[in-house]
């Protein structure tokens, strides 16, 4: 399996389809952080029609991603328990605050729950956020949000959105395994860090690479990964820990400034 040093060029190809043309056009570049040559930059795809619903159940508020728009509290810790171990992520909203909003809502209505970790490259990241229901898949497709400035770097144990380009994320997620700060300039914005467990996050299972394919989770869900990648680390659950959440959550969301678009 290549290595992040085996590697010499980076493509964000979290492609959907009336993005594919201009993606293309920006999408390769190198990379070299820390001393390190460039692998493909956290992608996402597009789904197409869903495939059949799995035995599993979701929150119905998933299927309805414009009326989840809680603020999410300057600071809130979220612990993932995955079939890996448990970790824990600490968010700053004042380090990108529309995506620690978009998180704080799909941790608090169980998006996460029942994924894969569909992708992971040692040295590189570690990426997730497609939903285990195709159903939900597809309800989040164009459920954009604007960028955010960047205002940490993608060190080791960041946490961040993937996206196509300026404007796109959705749900996708990556930790930084890594000092990655060429993310950076590519407008990729660091919303969180991992404080606990990172060890558990750097043994997440990385048997197949970038093997699986995004539509065919995002079109098939769990059924997919099941019966093509078996030995896929998964998430149990994802639970706000923070006292906060204890005390009723956050207030009410209110506008937030549109940052200026980076290029991605």
């Amino acid at each position: 399996m290549e290595t992040i040093k085996e590697m010499t060029a980076v493509k964000i190809s979290k492609f959907r389809a009336p993005l594919l043309a201009a993606a293309v056009s920006f999408g390769f570049f190198a990379m070299n952080a820390a001393g390190q040559t460039g692998t493909q930059a956290p992608a996402k795809k597009p789904a197409t029609t869903a495939g059949p619903r799995t035995h599993m159940s979701y929150d119905p508020a998933l299927l309805h991603p414009a009326t989840l728009k809680a603020q999410a509290p300057e600071t809130f810790e979220v612990k993932f328990t995955t079939t890996a171990g448990d970790f824990v992520v600490q968010v700053n909203r004042s380090w990108a605050p529309v995506g620690a909003d978009r998180f704080y809502n799909l941790v608090k209505h169980h998006f996460f729950d029942g994924e894969a970790f569909f992708r992971v490259v040692p040295g590189f990241i570690v990426q997730f956020g497609l939903s285990a229901f195709p159903q939900v898949n597809a309800a989040w497709q164009k459920a954009n949000i604007k960028d955010d400035p960047v205002k940490q770097s993608n060190k080791a144990g960041t946490i961040t959105f993937a996206t196509a380009g300026p404007n796109t994320r959705t749900t996708q997620l990556f930790i930084n395994y890594g000092s990655n700060g060429a993310l950076d300039g590519q407008g990729f914005a660091a919303f969180g860090t991992v404080t606990d467990g990172m060890d558990v996050v750097q043994k997440i299972y990385s048997g197949y690479g970038e093997a699986p394919d995004q539509n065919e989770i995002q079109n098939k869900g769990k059924t997919y990964l099941e019966a093509k990648f078996p030995k896929l680390d998964t998430i149990k659950s994802t639970t706000n820990i923070s006292p906060a959440s204890a005390a009723g959550g956050a207030t009410p969301a209110h506008p937030t400034p549109k940052p200026a678009p980076k290029t991605q």
